[in-house]
């Protein structure tokens, strides 16, 4: 059966496997004191262009999410975020877990608007019972949204603008990120990143590693003692090396984003076929993920012969689905795919 289910299905990129051989019997420090972390840093805050950043590593990305969101904000905030947000849908309560209330927005695609977020935020400070009220300490983004959607840099900028005028930080869901910033006709790099939110995270679970995601905070405002919360949040990895060495090699040689570039290739590739097949998509989505719409019994047809996810229902005679390139998909596949449908 082909498998268009995920990005994340396959193990990791050969270069990572070498280089987890080659360095296998080297005796080094845990818990990410060692020389290929330190490298791997050095050479995201070069990719960043922002020296003064810190980089941290954690394994997940719900992991991820959790404890940034819980270590910077005070006991009694919440996070801001787009109703269909990863936070707020798909964590199982990952942040509620931490006793912090997801406070969500209307979306457009996914994303959220600045003028939706300026009068959130002014609503609730304009509100005589505030103090009574879990107050917005922090708002959250995801590029690529759930939608597969993209966030411009004009977008960010002023979404940014917004939290540093209530004070607030501007936090970039970056688990897909490789594919956001590898799709086409999109100004969002980096350094654009590292310029207006004040954390964000490069996922390497769904590009090309084994496990991983890399914190970047940007502003000096790391959380005091992060470790020390790491670890109190079950987080702390004895072998860090195992994070530093797979993005030591993915930010070697750009492999990181030539495998991402290679995603959207075979994205373009397959959304191409489905418009010559004439499927109705759901929404238009430069990233590695595409959403069309299907008859349920087509839909029990093709999942005889092709791994996809339920998005969502439609109607009652139709389903969102969606089908994922990734860093390792094949063009033989998608041709295969071409034939089945």
């Amino acid at each position: 059966m082909l498998s268009f289910e995920s990005d994340y299905m396959e193990g990791a990129h050969e270069k990572i496997l070498q280089r987890l051989i080659e360095t296998n019997m080297e005796k080094l420090s845990g818990y990410g004191v060692d020389v290929y972390c330190e490298s791997a840093k050095s050479k995201i805050k070069e990719a960043c262009q922002c020296q003064e950043a810190n980089v941290e590593f954690l394994v997940g990305g719900t992991q991820t999410n959790a404890i940034v969101i819980d270590t910077l904000l005070a006991p009694y905030e919440g996070v801001v975020a787009a109703e269909t947000g990863h936070v707020s849908v798909h964590e199982a309560g990952a942040i509620e877990a931490t006793k912090h209330k997801v406070l969500t927005l209307p979306e457009q695609n996914g994303k959220i608007s600045a003028q939706d977020l300026k009068g959130f935020l002014a609503g609730f400070w304009q509100d005589g019972n505030h103090e009574h009220m879990v107050f917005p300490g922090m708002v959250y983004i995801s590029h690529p949204t759930e939608f597969g959607t993209l966030y411009t840099a004009q977008e960010l900028k002023e979404l940014s603008a917004i939290c540093k005028e209530y004070s607030i930080p501007l936090f970039l869901d970056g688990a897909r990120l490789g594919y956001g910033l590898a799709a086409k006709g999109i100004d969002v790099t980096l350094p654009i990143i590292a310029e207006y939110c004040d954390v964000f995270y490069i996922g390497g679970t769904k590009v090309g590693a084994f496990c991983g995601e890399a914190i970047v905070f940007t502003k000096h405002n790391t959380p005091k003692h992060f470790t020390t919360l790491v670890k109190q949040h079950g987080a702390l990895l004895a072998k860090g090396r195992l994070l530093g060495i797979q993005f030591d090699t993915l930010f070697t040689d750009n492999l990181y984003f030539t495998i991402s570039a290679h995603a959207i290739e075979m994205a373009e590739l397959l959304k191409t076929i489905l418009k010559e097949k004439n499927y109705r998509f759901y929404l238009e989505s430069n990233t590695n993920q595409q959403f069309i719409i299907l008859e349920n019994k087509k839909l029990e047809q093709l999942r005889e012969k092709i791994g996809f996810s339920f998005w969502d229902k439609y109607d009652e005679e139709h389903t969102v689905v969606r089908l994922a390139t990734s860093w390792a998909t094949k063009q033989e596949d998608v041709e295969k795919l071409e034939n089945i449908l």
